[in-house]
């Protein structure tokens, strides 16, 4: 009867299976399908014996995908999130528009100063379409995006991982504010020795923007005072305006209307570059194409590509997988 009964439950069971394997953990699973983590373990436990394979290695309170595991999850992760966004697809092929939810992380300066006009063009084009924005550092963005907790991230990072595909799209050019009338916008040209005469204020440590000026300024074997540390380009930009320093930022968050002297600082500093990842071989919802159509008209037909070209890795090598096997079995006769 058990054995009966969860055969009919196939898709629970690869929901159980491709929710642990994204988040590396069967409580989370359950978070995520409202389940009791005893009842995600007895859906894993039916699907490994019908597969008579183990998918899992527990690890503590970790989990991690055994090469079965791995290979079931590269098979059944598109065929969950196909029927995941069933409903949605359903409804607008119906009602002839895109309907359900949008679920983002982004970069506050991405929130603040270039998805706004976005979000309101998108909305008067799909009103039906309920969007949830979540703040935080691209590293977390990425990570959410792995875990398929979101559709996808905006953010800027060096480090992209091997499963995440990353389309840049914005770039933006370091500049340093001062106040109205400072002595520095005098200069024709700056050093990073005028720089260093005047106390910065810097977003905290821990924040790439700290990191890249301390970076630069030891590159140039040049000291520098932070007077103040801040949370915020819009804090930045307040606290530069009453005088309290100067700051280094990215001209993303200055629209033209800032109380600000400004002078471009891209002869020491690099450009920031923001971009869109998604997890590779993801399928994407009604609502997320529509939306990453209104951030760069190009992005879904790059990532189809993508796409395209991992099924074309995957189709030669389950191609060449049995001729290694034969040739092996073939030596092995010889010998």
């Amino acid at each position: 009867m058990d054995r009966f009964y969860y055969k009919q439950n196939r898709l629970k069971q690869l929901r159980a299976f491709c929710f642990s394997a994204q988040f590396k953990s069967m409580s989370k699973a359950a978070e995520q399908m409202f389940l009791s983590q005893p009842s995600i373990s007895l859906l894993i436990q039916s699907l490994e014996k019908d597969l008579k394979q183990k998918l899992f290695l527990r690890k503590g309170p970790r989990i991690e995908l055994t090469a079965e595991g791995d290979m079931l999850f590269e098979m059944s992760l598109p065929l969950v999130e196909g029927l995941e966004t069933l409903p949605q697809s359903f409804e607008e092929k119906c009602k002839h528009s895109v309907v359900g939810s949008l679920n983002i992380a982004a970069v506050e300066s991405i929130i603040l100063y270039t998805l706004p006009d976005i979000i309101k063009r998108y909305t008067n084009t799909f009103p039906d379409v309920h969007i949830k924005l979540n703040n935080g550092s691209a590293a977390d963005g990425v990570e959410k995006v792995r875990n398929g907790e979101v559709d996808f991230a905006i953010g800027s990072t060096l480090n992209v991982p091997d499963d995440v595909f990353y389309l840049p799209v914005y770039t933006f050019e370091p500049v340093l504010i001062t106040p109205i009338g400072h002595p520095l916008l005098k200069n024709k040209k700056l050093s990073m020795h005028d720089i260093s005469q005047y106390g910065l204020i810097l977003s905290p440590q821990h924040m790439s923007t700290w990191q890249m000026v301390d970076l630069v300024f030891k590159q140039y074997n040049v000291d520098y005072k932070v007077n103040l540390e801040a949370g915020g380009w819009e804090v930045l930009k307040k606290y530069v305006e009453n005088g309290l320093g100067i700051s280094i930022v990215t001209d993303i968050c200055l629209s033209g209307k800032e109380s600000l002297g400004r002078m471009p600082l891209t002869e020491y500093f690099p450009k920031r570059t923001y971009g869109l990842f998604l997890r590779k071989g993801k399928i994407i919802s009604p609502a997320a194409r529509e939306f990453i159509h209104c951030i760069d008209p190009q992005a879904i037909e790059h990532f189809n590509v993508e796409n395209k070209a991992i099924e074309n890795r995957q189709i030669e090598i389950k191609t060449i997988r049995p001729h290694i096997t034969h040739g092996t079995k073939d030596a092995s006769k010889q010998i």
